[in-house]
């Protein structure tokens, strides 16, 4: 713990630009032999530091530090293996809490590449990439990379006997939206910038950010009626109060709970009961039920110093969009989480900053229009039908939060087929209300409907038809499932789910050691689902890609297991298994394993693409 907070100390001491310091370590590389055209090429990388100083070891550094790793690039390589090191010292880490592998005073690793078959003899130069962390026993400092131009030559002549074989890396990553964090912080600083921004943008696709687009229209129209701050202001507060919230209470979370800080958070029953709370409360105020004022003291502090209203409100707003929207963050944050809670500091806090920014991004729009809607003249009785229609959406919001309380605790009472139900009334009030069939307090008379709150009535009464009809079988579309709760027949052992996301062919275990048995008996690949009863995400994927003919055959190929990572029997086990085997606490998380337990393949988070999860399970039935 003493090495974290010094490291942590240290990191706040480092602007963004000077991760790329000194270091206590000398690097250099070189190619040995001659080579030829189509044989395999070794480079080996040596690293030199006082005898004070350590590097730590390739791969497996499980909860602790970051793991060397050495990459080569050039137009000649036609693919890498496995690099290899010297055998390193293992020994019980007191700061990272957890047994480490490292090199003390030097250490060799060994890159081997198979060159092209048609490149022309001559020299070329080949782009080395070395990651690694230093450390010594009062600190560590933030890993760095190290780029090292090493020149080979290439001789003609036929391939050589024995000069073709080397170790290929056992994992395959088929997926485009699969990422090796060590990989990515390799590419740059402002590669690693743009990767989180673009991974940000991603995540705005994703169906659990929509609950929070009624609530921020409809909060931010009444700062807007009240006149509290100019909206600017309101809006920028917000926004920053979304970036801020994210990024310390996500690092906060990995240092305390690990890696599944988040997603722990996330599916709390406790937190999205108070969400669901929020939510009705909100509702109902917008409603006309009551007027949500700040408490009476605080008011007078906040009056007592010049423009600072409705600060305390907005933030408290930014904290409950972070709080609903830590399921959203698709595989890049979890990735940033895992490396905290391993102890580095420095790409997870840019990372985290950078990502909620581009996240936070549209959301101060959101809050800006509406104020300046609530001040147009006249705008009285539409803007308060308008939140009245918000108020609807909100309520059925909050039935989401409340069934992943129920599917947490076990309740049965908030079950798919009653939320779906509720939602279908919610839909046609809301469309009734439009018709002015029902008036609420602050509702100006209805003289007569407009053309457009005609058509926007005629909406919701069809969609709350359209819900109703999946209470008798009818299937919902996949992005409405993805909200509604999981269809679960079965807690253990072997189970077949129902509902529309998966077939009753199918078979699906919650053990792996159940599934694995079962697939050294028939010689089939293992498929796992790292899935959570309250992720809208893994709902989205079963009930648009799973349900596919393509995916469905596949999947009969295969042992099925799903382990849920945030309720359930043995949750916390496969949390854990998730995170230290696989780097990762992101859901959902897919991955392909042999009968005799080797990863063949790994495919994180949603996509829309589902010829890309075809390619992936192709890979692992050996296509």
């Amino acid at each position: 713990m003493i090495k974290k907070l010094l490291f942590l100390s240290l990191f706040f001491t480092f602007s963004f630009v000077s991760a790329q310091f000194e270091s206590p370590v000398t690097l250099s590389a070189k190619v040995d032999d001659i080579a030829r055209p189509g044989e395999v090429a070794e480079i080996v990388v040596s690293a030199s530091m006082d005898e004070e100083w350590w590097i730590y070891a390739l791969r497996d550094q499980g909860k602790g530090p970051v793991a060397s790793n050495v990459t080569v690039a050039s137009d000649i390589v036609e693919k890498a293996g496995m690099v290899l090191e010297e055998e390193p010292t293992e020994k019980y880490d007191e700061g990272f809490l957890t047994n480490t592998r490292f090199h003390k005073g030097s250490a060799t690793f060994t890159a081997p590449v198979l060159l092209s078959a048609n490149i022309s003899p001559g020299t070329y130069d080949l782009e080395v990439s070395v990651l690694f962390q230093v450390c010594n026993t009062s600190l560590c400092y933030p890993p760095k990379v190290e780029e090292l131009i090493v020149p080979i030559v290439v001789e003609s002549g036929p391939i050589r006997d024995g000069k073709t074989e080397m170790i290929m890396a056992p994992v395959v990553n088929t997926s485009s939206m699969d990422m090796n964090l060590s990989a990515e912080i390799e590419k740059g600083f402002f590669s690693f910038i743009l990767l989180a921004i673009s991974m940000a943008f991603l995540s705005l696709l994703t169906p659990c950010v929509f609950p929070m687009i009624p609530i921020t229209v409809s909060y931010f129209i009444h700062q807007g009626e009240v006149g509290e701050r100019k909206p600017l202001s309101n809006a920028i507060i917000y926004t920053l109060g979304i970036i801020a919230t994210f990024s310390i209470l996500g690092f906060i979370l990995a240092l305390t709970l690990g890696a599944s800080g988040a997603n722990q958070l996330a599916a709390n029953p406790w937190v999205n009961l108070f969400i669901a709370a929020l939510f009705i409360y909100f509702a109902l105020s917008l409603f006309g039920m009551y007027e949500i004022e700040m408490p009476a003291k605080l008011k007078e502090l906040s009056m007592s110093q010049e423009g600072r209203g409705g600060i305390i409100g907005t933030l408290f707003m930014a904290v409950t969009f972070t709080l609903t929207s830590f399921t959203c963050t698709v595989q890049f944050v979890g990735l940033l989480l895992v490396s905290a809670s391993q102890g580095q500091w420095f790409w997870p806090f840019l990372g985290m900053v950078v990502f909620s920014a581009a996240f936070a991004f549209p959301f101060f729009f959101l809050a800006l229009f509406p104020q300046y809607l609530a001040k147009l003249p006249k705008s009285g009785g539409w803007l308060n039908s308008v939140k009245v229609v918000m108020g609807f959406l909100e309520m059925a919001a909050a039935f989401k939060f409340l069934s992943n309380t129920d599917l947490v605790w076990g309740w049965g009472f908030f079950s798919h087929n009653a939320v779906l139900a509720v939602w279908a009334v919610l839909m046609l009030l809301t469309g009734f209300y439009l018709l002015g069939k029902i008036q609420l307090p602050h509702d100006s008379p209805l003289k007569l409907i407009s053309v457009p709150r005609l058509m926007l009535s005629t909406a919701f009464l069809t969609f709350g038809l359209y819900l109703t009809s999946g209470l008798f079988g009818q299937r919902i579309h996949g992005l409405i499932y993805s909200y509604l709760p999981p269809k679960i027949e079965g807690t253990t052992g072997a189970i077949i789910s129902s509902g529309q996301s998966m077939s009753e062919e199918l078979t699906w275990y919650r053990s792996l050691d159940d599934a694995l048995i079962e697939a050294q008996a028939s010689g089939k690949s293992v498929f796992i689902d790292f899935t959570g009863y309250t992720c809208t995400n893994c709902r989205w994927m079963e009930a648009n890609v799973f349900i596919k003919k393509d995916v469905h055959d596949r999947f009969k190929e295969m042992i099925l297991v799903q382990l849920y990572t945030d309720g359930g029997p043995n949750h916390r086990e496969n949390q854990e298994y998730e995170i230290e085997r696989f780097g990762t606490a992101a859901l959902p998380f897919y991955v392909i394993l042999s009968p005799e337990d080797e990863v063949i393949a790994t495919f994180p988070g949603m996509t829309r693409n589902i010829n890309d999860f075809i390619d992936f399970l192709d890979v692992g039935l050996g296509g």
